[in-house]
């Protein structure tokens, strides 16, 4: 690490052991006095998401409220992407960011408020579109934040960075804002932080964390199984693709059982398989889709040449030529996993303690979904220290159920997600105001 992030360290670590310059009572006060207006946004946000690199009126409608709080705001930056800066005196450089793009997922949570829009995706097909992984939720948390920080501007001194990515469901916003410049149109941060729903198990507002690896390497793998087509009926004829795709698949599977360790989590999923158009009818072509998931760089490799290896070696017991070897192709980008440097999370997540009590913060275990958040981190290891960090959802009818019925909680990304969304943006505003106040204490 360098030395000025060092430093900046100590001097956040300083201020922790000192007692806040805003009482968590008052910041909690403000945000209480925002939140019909936060809500208000929210069920706007809500029933008019947009679709991945189009969250065009969603940025608009953003970008104002943050030059009407005094902030110096950049649109388009990533495409879509808005970046607002607060210069106020010297210290550190806190990033706090907000996801902004919606699913292509037909909502039935039955809200008042739910979305009925609908557009056609890069896939081709129409559908329905929703916040159905509670991005709502983070850019309403996000301006409460903002509001709070703003209100609060003489107990804090740095520059804060605040950034609202589009694209977070493609994996591809956080790097398309870095390669407009992120980090040299604009001041680079010390430190980044971010949170995000979650389904838990556990009452709504409770904020869990995780040192080190948090989320997953996310890799997309396509395959196309070449073969020799012919008659159903004459198979000794033919080199069937379908057969040999199976034993691939299959044989994927030994990758993780007896490539990788077994203290290293891998995940290595056959998403989709296709082959073929009628019943008599051996297919020359077979294609499968893969997801494999991973934390360190060393498993990524060790899982992507696995397969690439598996694949090759079917084909040839199979008597195939080398023209008729296996395509595999890994998407690039891909969404790197995201890392939690663990003193930073620790020292915030006592700060959270201190804040909400013990009872609301507890240390939750990784997990193989994917987040571009990594990306900020990634950019410059040396100089960003980042956390991203869970704000459970969950509402109590749901919680319950769970726990006396064992009725299943919908995840993220279901068409019945309804997060208590008053609880994750309460939580969220004063969480993430009050780590950056931290982080810029005033001298």
């Amino acid at each position: 690490m360098k030395l000025k992030t060092t430093f900046f360290a100590g001097i956040a670590a300083l201020a922790m052991a000192a007692p806040a310059a805003v009482s968590a009572q008052d910041l909690r006060a403000g945000v209480a006095e925002d939140m019909p207006g936060l809500m208000e946004l929210y069920r706007d946000l809500h029933a008019n998401p947009e679709l991945s690199f189009e969250e065009h009126k969603t940025a608009a409608k953003l970008a104002k409220r943050m030059r009407d709080l005094g902030f110096e705001v950049t649109e388009g930056v990533g495409r879509t992407g808005v970046v607002s800066v607060m210069r106020n005196g010297d210290g550190p450089t806190v990033l706090l960011r907000a996801d902004m793009d919606g699913l292509p997922v037909v909502e039935q949570t039955g809200l008042p408020f739910a979305s009925k829009v609908v557009a056609t995706p890069a896939s081709g097909v129409t559908t329905g579109v929703m916040h159905a992984c509670g991005h709502d939720t983070h850019m309403a948390g996000f301006i409460g934040a903002a509001q709070q920080l703003v209100d609060h501007k003489d107990q804090w001194q740095g520059t804060l960075v605040m950034v609202l990515q589009p694209a977070e469901e493609l994996g591809l916003g956080a790097l398309a804002m870095l390669e407009d410049g992120l980090y040299t149109r604009f001041p680079k941060p010390d430190y980044a932080l971010a949170f995000h729903d979650a389904a838990a198990p556990a009452p709504a507002g409770t904020i869990g964390f995780t040192p080190g690896y948090a989320l997953a390497n996310v890799e997309s793998v396509d395959i196309t199984v070449k073969g020799v087509g012919g008659h159903g009926a004459y198979p000794h004829t033919t080199v069937d693709p379908i057969v040999l795709a199976s034993n691939m698949v299959m044989q994927f599977q030994t990758i993780v059982s007896r490539n990788s360790s077994p203290l290293d989590p891998a995940v290595i999923t056959v998403g989709s398989f296709h082959s073929g158009a009628k019943h008599n009818i051996i297919s020359d072509e077979a294609k499968l889709q893969l997801t494999v998931r991973s934390y360190s760089d060393e498993s990524r490799k060790l899982l992507l040449d696995g397969i690439r290896r598996v694949a090759r070696g079917a084909a040839m017991t199979a008597g195939l030529p080398e023209e008729l070897m296996p395509v595999v192709t890994v998407e690039d980008p891909y969404t790197p996993s995201t890392f939690n440097d663990p003193d930073f999370t620790q020292a915030r997540a006592a700060a959270f303690r201190d804040r909400f009590g013990e009872a609301r913060v507890m240390e939750w275990p990784a997990v193989m979904g994917g987040e571009d958040f990594s990306q900020f981190r990634r950019a410059a290891p040396d100089d960003v220290e980042s956390m991203i960090f869970w704000i459970s959802g969950t509402p109590a009818p749901m919680l319950q159920a769970l726990q006396e019925n064992g009725t299943p909680l919908p995840s993220l990304h279901s068409p019945f997600w309804a997060p208590d969304a008053e609880a994750v943006i309460a939580t969220g505003a004063e969480a993430m105001a009050g780590a950056a106040m931290d982080l810029m204490p005033k001298s």
